[in-house]
């Protein structure tokens, strides 16, 4: 199967939902976003990485790091490798002298890892096409090439009840509306509601 490249594009909270993330990932040269739900810890460690500050100790995934580099084991790429019943599965394509091993990963932990080797990050076009969100080129735009991620905070509710009152139409122009205001966490709800429409049919 073709790889597909993605970057990271925003982290995004909401105050709602206490323990509420999501990481969004971008497609490289492309329109589609991948947002991903992930817990509290794990959108820290993303973060830290991400500005580049240096805790006065090492925190779990840099310390994995450090872990792996004593033992001159490289982190190649991450892949996205499946997604069930809205679980995506990742695995860590771990390189030594002597071997390539693919290692089973949750992936929060993939990402984070991914950030602090600064290896490539992959997914699959069926991936992308179960959950991913088409952005409007002009959205797209905004975004320029080699820009930090953004962090997004969402303060207002939206819930799975209050979506099955709309049409498939609605679902869409609302999906649309969240998408630039970068509320990522509302909008892996909607996207979740339409393509349970579209299963249910």
């Amino acid at each position: 199967m073709k790889k597909i490249e993605l970057e990271i594009v925003a982290l995004s909270h909401s105050i709602t939902q206490t323990h509420s993330y999501a990481v969004v990932l971008g497609e490289v040269n492309g329109l589609r976003r991948l947002p991903i739900v992930i817990g509290g810890f794990e959108a820290q460690a993303i973060a830290v990485a991400l500005e580049k500050m240096h805790p006065s100790r090492p925190l779990t995934h840099d310390l994995m790091k450090n872990f792996m580099s004593a033992f001159t084991i490289d982190l190649q790429e991450i892949i996205i490798c499946d997604l069930q019943e809205g679980i995506f599965y990742s695995k860590l394509v771990c390189v030594s002298e002597h071997d390539t091993v693919e290692i089973d990963s949750r992936t929060s932990d993939a990402l984070a890892l991914a950030v602090r080797f600064g290896c490539p990050i992959y997914t699959y076009e069926h991936i992308l096409d179960s959950a991913g969100i088409l952005m409007e080129d002009s959205s797209a735009k905004k975004k320029k090439a080699g820009s930090t991620p953004t962090t997004t905070t969402t303060t207002d509710s939206q819930s799975r009840e209050d979506l099955k009152a709309f049409s498939v139409d609605e679902l869409k122009n609302l999906l649309k509306e969240v998408l630039e205001q970068e509320d990522y966490i509302k909008a892996i709800a909607i996207r979740d509601e339409i393509n349970g429409r579209g299963k249910s049919r």
